[in-house]
């Protein structure tokens, strides 16, 4: 799939699009646990051949889930990289082979929160650091929150083991997303996404099996 070009003399139209550049040499540097390092030569045509390292990751997908009241679901979670606890949405990797976005999902969802929920739609989807990993994200929006019945619930561990979970009105997350107190990408752009949703009616929402080309192919 490749985005829509203007007919000549008419406006352009401003969506990214899919255009793979012929790649000559792939390496892989180092193949980690969920993650590969890998290094390419492309040929870039008029503007010669280049050579890229990048992140080659398997995608990931994350959940605004909203209650009744208006308020977003947020966990707080260590994250060692940046040595820091965070608040942020659920979210999970894309390391079932087969597996459909939205099902991975509510399968985050549920494990992470102990939560389920009845209506799902498309909020948003992007590209994490398109100029050093193919990471592609895709944002769901959950509505009609239940809970998982206990003898259902995942058992946690590691980094998820005691997880704190907080419900916050939804403008209250901008507010703390656009003065510096969040910084989970997949939060402060999922929170962003839905106060603009909302705002709209909630007419810029897709359905759960909408086109998705930058997830990466198993």
């Amino acid at each position: 799939m490749t985005g829509a070009r203007a007919p000549q003399g008419a406006t352009a139209v401003t969506v990214d699009e899919i255009d793979p550049r012929p790649v000559l040499r792939h390496e892989r540097l180092h193949q980690g646990r969920v993650i590969d390092l890998v290094r390419e030569e492309i040929d870039l045509g008029e503007a010669g051949v280049v050579t890229r390292e990048y992140v080659d990751h398997p995608g990931a997908v994350a959940v605004v889930a909203l209650d009744d009241e208006d308020r977003v679901l947020l966990l707080r979670q260590y994250r060692h990289p940046v040595r820091a606890y965070m608040w942020e949405v659920p979210a999970g990797l894309l390391d079932v082979d087969g597996e459909p976005a939205d099902e991975a999902a509510a399968r985050e969802l549920a494990e992470e929160a102990d939560v389920t929920a009845s209506r799902w739609a498309v909020l948003t989807d992007y590209a994490t650091t398109p100029g050093s990993s193919n990471e592609a994200v895709r944002i769901f929006l959950a509505r009609g929150l239940g809970e998982v019945a206990e003898a259902e619930r995942h058992v946690r561990t590691g980094e998820e083991a005691g997880m704190e979970v907080r419900r916050v009105p939804l403008d209250e997350a901008v507010a703390l997303a656009l003065d510096g107190s969040l910084h989970n990408p997949s939060t402060v752009v999922g929170i962003l996404a839905a106060a603009a949703s909302r705002a709209g009616g909630w007419s810029s929402l897709r359905e759960v099996d909408a086109p998705w080309p930058y997830r990466r192919a198993s």
